[in-house]
């Protein structure tokens, strides 16, 4: 039952990467939730399986730490690229997930460009519980209201502020992350426009609490941003674990660009933990 792994990051957006493009490993969601705790497990933000996909590179498979499944996650997205890339030599690769397809590209300083693909606008994609206008939404707490909504493969809501210091990311993000509006509850980001081309952001992650970086709520602050006609299309995004870039084109793609860190190789006795 001992498997191999790889605990990387993007940002200080942390991920323990198993692969099973061999066969499978059993890893059941109650597993990778044991295996992404941080007192007793491994420890992680998100959990990332490397499964076979013909015509892709390779499918990537994303849990949160409770075992719950995501539908994207740039930073990993970029982790796995630049392991793919190792492995083969090749810059360019595509990366399935149950939302699509990512095609990706590995840059000569080693960064790593993943093109997300469109924001989803409208309601039903979010998705939303009722019909409501995603550029003001009327959700929020007392003076934090007045998000803009979207999905990027996964849900996200953004207030935009003016001290983002001065915001209770963890409280607010962890009751907003559940509000009636989203059924499939949703990732709660918190923006400061620093400048036109320059935002600050904190994400609470559905499933995952406060992260260091969020690569998708990067996309989405930034595409939120440009459409309450406060930034340009293109604009570095502070979070807390680094700086990421990011691109909404004219086409409706969103591209993303950061860094890639491996913290260290390992191996786990799967069998220790509950199936």
């Amino acid at each position: 039952m001992e498997a191999r792994f790889v605990k990387m990051h993007g940002c200080g957006n942390d991920f323990i990467i198993l692969d099973e493009r061999a066969g499978p490993l059993g890893l059941t969601p109650s597993r990778v939730a044991a295996l992404a705790n941080r007192r007793t497990g491994i420890g992680c933000d998100q959990f990332i399986v490397i499964e076979a996909s013909p015509g892709a590179d390779a499918f990537m498979r994303i849990r949160n730490p409770d075992g719950t499944e995501a539908g994207a996650c740039g930073n990993a997205t970029r982790c796995v690229v630049s392991l793919l890339h190792a492995e083969t030599g090749w810059r360019a690769q595509v990366i399935r997930t149950i939302t699509g397809d990512l095609p990706s590209v590995v840059l000569e300083d080693g960064r790593v460009t993943v093109d997300m693909g469109q924001p989803r606008l409208h309601w039903q994609e979010v998705p939303l519980a009722h019909a409501a206008d995603t550029l003001h939404l009327d959700v929020g707490e007392n003076a934090m209201s007045d998000p803009a909504a979207l999905s990027m493969g996964n849900p996200h809501a953004t207030f935009f502020v003016d001290d983002l210091d001065a915001v209770a990311v963890e409280a607010l993000g962890s009751r907003l992350e559940h509000a009636s509006i989203f059924p499939e509850s949703a990732n709660i980001g918190f923006a400061q426009v620093l400048a036109p081309d320059r935002l600050r952001l904190r994400v609470w992650e559905r499933g995952a609490g406060l992260t260091l970086a969020c690569g998708s709520g990067a996309c989405a602050a930034l595409v939120n941003a440009v459409r309450r006609d406060l930034t340009g299309r293109r604009a570095t995004v502070v979070v807390d674990g680094g700086e990421l870039e990011i691109f909404w084109r004219d086409d409706g793609h969103v591209l993303m660009t950061g860094p890639v860190a491996t913290a260290f190789h390992g191996t786990v006795d799967l069998g220790a933990f509950p199936a």
